[in-house]
């Protein structure tokens, strides 16, 4: 490391900076402070700041030029270089230029690998702080500012209404100096690819976000024929609350309305926030609200540590029948009376699929934290370059699933298709008695079950929680020269696929080809503030339980005077009451 940064006389460097940056450097891999004696635009005189260290150093400005060359360098260290902790030369502006290149590759590049990559590059200790505060400052020079992002809003929404029209994108203010409150973003080719191609389910949820004003990103996602994530709005908001929420969904109601001839009938699922329940049911009152079943297994396992509980509570969503859900109910009750009563407070007609009122084709989690993944990486940044990010994913996505699709040939899409010819393997092992030109009795050799190929049932339920038909309504279909792709839904088809991805998702030009155009800066835009509420200094605070410590006995303290417990000697009131009752 020290040869390569060792100097010599007549040593040349392009400019000033680049003498300055090479001699900090130098200072850092090498171990020793500087003291600057003189430092400008034509002359530089630094020594070893170790007292009685002969080392010197100066370099001057070569006549019209900028190169900056080094006249004389004396003595050698005899100072044993040591400043290896919070060295001086090591300053906010040199860690970002250490950083600015890892910090383009990794947005979430941590403060604590900032440190040991220093160490590990220049054998010195930075404060975390300082590397707190270079991070900020990197991500700031190469994504902007927060401030500047919200000032951006109301232009970066204009450029997406101009470039896909029919979109929606706008922002919401508070207070009479524009502090930002709320914003609403749906791309027009996600509202069309829901409207004609998704399944009618919609995935309700928030993720926090991590910059400066932090904020919670809302978003409603629904899934493809394939089961594939499906964004189709998202927002971000200044401060999630009941309010927000109703907001939100009201946003999502005015998108769908503006695009739809009638509003189709939904099933919302969400973790179960009374917030979001209430928006549902105001302003969808003819939808259907479900809890993710992800969300409550979790909560569950959280609240009781037994993982048996939250394999049980999955087979008795999955239940189809009333009687198999109250037997799996019993094992709950066996396995802990206590989780038994903890489940009742979430009615099961809201997650278990044999009391669900409305369709949900086999779909008992949401998928919202998929989507979230999509912005992980970039909830540091500022509030654009979250949407940026979302709006590339978007882009990227649609394209790839498009010619993904080209290459299928088959009715249903490959998830639906794979089901269905396992339907078709089990059918062929059946009996089939018919009863009129709709009903039939399928006999297998553990059971008989009624199918009715008018109403789309089975006495197994399959096909009606599942939307494709069961291996029984094939068999069925298939005894009276039926084609069975024609009683799956349609929302499971490749045409249905097709049609999710059918309009495109045009990019955003950059903020310079705003300012070519003219276009997206107007005077008459009204300059958006961020919000008053900002991420306090520090890090968050952060409950920790140790699983030990809460198996752990608790340990009884003994009192020595009365011989009593729950106190020690030092508290005890036995003389105090002694000496009231002598009294």
């Amino acid at each position: 490391m020290e040869e390569d940064h060792n100097f010599v006389v007549g040593q040349e460097f392009p400019d000033v900076k680049a003498f300055r940056n090479a001699i900090k450097e130098a200072a850092i891999a090498q171990h020793f402070e500087l003291r600057i004696i003189k430092s400008d635009l034509i002359r530089y005189f630094a020594k070893c700041v170790t007292e009685g260290c002969p080392w010197r150093i100066r370099a001057v400005k070569l006549p019209n030029a900028p190169t900056f060359t080094i006249r004389s360098l004396e003595g050698t260290h005899t100072c044993g270089k040591n400043a290896q902790i919070g060295h001086h030369q090591a300053s906010v502006d040199w860690i970002v230029s250490f950083i600015e290149e890892r910090l383009r590759d990794n947005i979430n590049y941590k403060p604590k690998d900032i440190l040991q990559d220093i160490h590990k590059q220049y054998g010195i200790i930075i404060p975390y702080k300082q590397a707190w505060r270079a991070k900020e400052r990197g991500l700031a020079a190469i994504y902007g500012s927060s401030e500047e992002g919200y000032c951006l809003l109301p232009s970066y929404c204009e450029q997406i209404k101009r470039t896909n029209p029919g979109s929606i994108a706008e922002v919401f203010t508070t207070g009479a100096d524009n502090r930002f409150q709320r914003l609403f973003v749906s791309f027009n080719a996600s509202i069309y690819g829901f409207l004609n191609g998704c399944l009618p389910i919609v995935s309700i949820g928030g993720i926090q976000l991590k910059s400066k004003y932090l904020g919670t990103l809302l978003s409603a996602t629904s899934f493809d024929a394939d089961g594939g994530l499906f964004p189709i709005a998202f927002g971000v908001i200044d401060v999630e609350n009941d309010e927000s929420w109703m907001w939100f969904l009201s946003e999502f109601h005015k998108a769908l309305e503006i695009h739809a001839e009638s509003m189709p009938q939904l099933t919302f699922i969400s973790d179960g926030q009374k917030g979001i329940a209430d928006a549902v049911r105001r302003k969808f009152p003819n939808s259907s609200l479900a809890f993710c079943m992800r969300h409550l297994s979790e909560s569950i396992g959280k609240e009781f540590k037994n993982s048996r509980l939250t394999h049980l509570l999955w087979k008795v969503a999955y239940a189809t029948t009333t009687m198999a859900f109250k037997e799996r109910m019993g094992e709950i009750e066996d396995v802990s009376s206590e989780a038994a009563k903890w489940i009742q407070q979430y009615p099961p007609s809201h997650w278990a699929l044999v009391h669900f009122e409305g369709t949900r084709y086999g779909h008992l989690s949401s998928n919202i934290e998929e989507f979230n993944r999509w912005i992980l990486e970039a909830r540091e940044l500022p509030i654009i370059q979250v949407i940026e990010q979302i709006h590339c994913k978007l882009m990227a996505e649609f394209e790839a699933r498009r010619l993904k699709s080209s290459s299928w040939f088959s009715v249903l899409a490959p998830s639906a298709e794979k089901r269905m010819i396992e339907a078709i393997n089990h059918a062929s092992m059946y009996q089939v008695l018919r009863s009129d030109e709709v009903e039939f009795e399928v006999l297998s050799a553990e059971r008989s079950d009624i199918v009715n190929i008018g109403t789309h049932c089975c006495s197994c339920r399959d096909w009606q929680l599942y939307g494709i038909p069961c291996s029984h309504a094939v068999a069925a279909l298939i005894s009276c020269r039926k084609d069975v792709y024609a009683f799956a839904e349609k929302c499971f088809t490749v045409a249905s696929y097709r049609q999710t991805y059918a309009e495109e998702i045009h990019p955003i030009p950059g903020r310079i080809e705003w300012r070519k155009t003219g276009e997206g800066i107007d005077d008459e835009i009204q300059v958006v503030r961020p919000p008053k509420f900002r991420r306090p200094p520090g890090r968050p605070e952060k409950k920790r339980i140790c699983l030990e410590d809460l198996n752990r006995e608790k340990h009884t303290v003994h009192c020595s005077r009365c011989n009593q417990t729950g106190h020690y000697k030092t508290t005890c009131k036995a003389e105090i009451m002694k000496s009231i009752e002598q009294f």
